[in-house]
């Protein structure tokens, strides 16, 4: 399989320090309340603790109630070139994205608004699968626990390429 690293020149080292400064980040939104705007001091604390981490760069939203109350970026997102990290940047999360997805849908379970055994075609009418029949039969559970008949890592390659293209 070919390295899909978008940035090779970076060891594992910084990569597990980015997702230990993600958690730690986490932990950080998740310690302040919820309210229009973030905590006094919030800004110098991200630094502080990117800084810590020695994480290139990192940013953050807070979006509450549908409004952006937040969104900026801390340091570079390449260390080869020093631009900076803004409100835009696309990070390269890997599996990260797993655990957000299905928090995610559980919230949507937890509201009533899905049940983990519907069929993913009633709410993705376009949703389509090699053969017409998995793709009406497939839930959302299948999806989740990887019952869905793909080979391993087959459609976890769906990411946004190295590019000049941005959300």
């Amino acid at each position: 399989m070919p390295n899909l690293n978008p940035f090779p020149h970076r060891s594992d080292i910084k990569m597990k320090l980015g997702i230990r400064a993600f958690t730690a980040l986490s932990l950080v939104m998740a310690a302040t309340s919820a309210s229009a705007a973030p905590p006094p001091g919030f800004e110098q604390r991200v630094e502080q603790l990117r800084k810590q981490m020695g994480v290139p760069g990192v940013s953050i939203a807070i979006v509450e109630d549908g409004k952006v109350t937040l969104a900026k970026g801390w340091g570079v997102r390449d260390i080869t070139t020093n631009q900076p990290v803004d409100a835009d940047t696309i990070f390269f999360t890997g599996s990260t994205g797993k655990a957000f997805t299905n928090a995610a849908l559980a919230t949507l379970v937890d509201e009533g608004k899905i049940k983990w055994d519907d069929k993913v075609i009633d709410h993705m009418p376009d949703f389509r699968m090699w053969d017409p029949w998995v793709a009406r039969e497939m839930t959302i559970r299948d999806l989740l626990v990887h019952r869905s008949g793909l080979g391993l890592g087959e459609g976890d390659l769906l990411f946004l390429p190295n590019s000049t293209l941005s959300r």
